[in-house]
């Protein structure tokens, strides 16, 4: 878990960005308290993503292309935003190389349908 001051006022988007290219996986945890997580994500060629625990916001950054939820598909673009229920299978399926999103897990352990 990363240790996030308690005074904490601001995230900059291009220092995340250039933090995050210096780490071996494609996300960098910026941000935890309580129940909420914040992430930036940036996957390069294939999103290789697996169903998660809690239930989470995709915030897109840059770039743009396709998401998948299950069996639903829509198309994104910067400023978007897409929920997502927790264990529920989704990925970025085509997305253009300049693409990041951040990623905010928030309430319990088994999305808010616990």
């Amino acid at each position: 878990m990363t240790n996030t001051p308690h005074d904490l006022l601001h995230i900059d988007a291009a220092d995340a960005s250039r933090s995050l290219a210096t780490l071996p996986l494609p996300f960098a945890v910026l941000f935890e308290r309580a129940d909420v997580s914040v992430e930036l994500f940036a996957p390069r060629g294939i999103d290789t993503q697996s169903p998660h625990t809690r239930d989470e916001l995709y915030i897109v950054a840059a770039g743009s292309g396709t998401f998948r939820r299950g069996d639903q598909v829509c198309e994104f673009k910067a400023g978007d935003l897409l929920f997502v229920p927790a264990h529920v299978e989704h990925r970025f399926e085509r997305f253009s190389d300049d693409f990041r999103t951040w990623v905010i897990f928030f309430g319990p352990e088994g999305g808010a349908g616990a």
